[in-house]
């Protein structure tokens, strides 16, 4: 089953319509624009043209029946597979240094043989090794709530997590029936911070598998691999959101195991990283990440 990039929204809500029912588990391709829309994908496409409601394009909602809420929607990617170019972007008073750019800038960037082929103006070549990554991802909020898929928050949506990528594991809180699920802005390559608003951005096919986890719905999302558990908060302030994830790594770790609260203190501050994801969209989000290997039994 392929949903193509004709299925997208651009808010998640729990009146979007869906663009497919499924049951779960099941696997699924879908095909996804870049962030802008697919409107810089040449040299002569600029920033001052592009239509700003076409921005940031999820492609769904997938509507996963017997999913309620309360429950978690587990989400695993399989795979991404990247296409031959992508786009970045600096522009003025976007990002944590627009105060100093004038105008905006883009660079359609080569896509190639594992690596990103960055070309400055001054012909500079930076061959980056890819690390292919989803921005957007997530679920309909509560009912009432309708959050555009630029920002970020206990659903979801626009956390730029570097670590969201091939072969991890998402647990996102269900708050409307059926989920609605669904995920665009994908980057070949970006850096921790996306301090300059926008990584490599690039269109690209995802392979995932979605299931449910019955009454299990974590508070904010939760990522997992073989060797990390991670939680990852969105809040007004980067201040905000790394006391929460803090909290709710060390609720985490107690509900999980025996150790009691100096020893979960301990081990948080001798094993674990508090990282930034993004810092330029309407909420900023961190992650907290834990390795697994030190405790026993701890994974979601």
């Amino acid at each position: 089953m392929k949903i193509t990039k004709d299925n997208v929204f651009y808010s998640f809500c729990n009146k979007n319509e869906p663009a497919v029912r499924v049951d779960a588990p099941v696997t699924m391709d879908f095909e996804t624009m870049d962030c802008f829309g697919n409107q810089l994908r040449n040299p002569e496409d600029v920033m001052e043209e592009i239509d700003w409601d076409r921005i940031n394009p999820a492609t769904g909602p997938v509507y996963v029946n017997g999913a309620q809420p309360g429950d978690a929607l587990k989400v695993t990617i399989n795979s991404i597979k990247l296409n031959e170019k992508g786009t970045v972007c600096c522009l003025n008073e976007e990002g944590t240094l627009g105060d100093i750019i004038e105008g905006s800038h883009t660079r359609v960037t080569p896509v190639s043989d594992g690596f990103v082929h960055y070309q400055a103006k001054n012909g500079l070549t930076v061959d980056i090794p890819i690390k292919p990554m989803i921005g957007v991802i997530g679920v309909a909020p509560e009912d009432g709530l309708d959050i555009n898929t630029g920002t970020p928050g206990k659903h979801g949506g626009n956390m730029d997590n570097t670590m969201i990528g091939e072969g991890v594991t998402l647990y996102f809180p269900v708050a409307a029936e059926g989920a609605l699920f669904g995920f665009g802005d994908l980057h070949a390559v970006m850096g921790d911070g996306e301090i300059g608003v926008s990584g490599l951005e690039i269109p690209a096919d995802v392979n995932v598998t979605i299931d449910v986890v019955k009454a299990k719905a974590p508070q904010f999302p939760v990522l997992e691999t073989e060797e990390h558990l991670a939680v990852i908060v969105s809040k007004p302030t980067v201040d905000e959101a790394c006391q929460t994830a803090t909290e709710l790594m060390e609720q985490m770790i107690a509900e999980r195991t025996d150790l009691d609260l100096p020893d979960i203190v301990m081990l948080m501050s001798l094993l674990g990283d508090l990282q930034i994801c993004q810092i330029v969209d309407p909420e900023k989000t961190v992650r907290f990440v834990f390795p697994k290997k030190y405790i026993p039994g701890l994974s979601f």
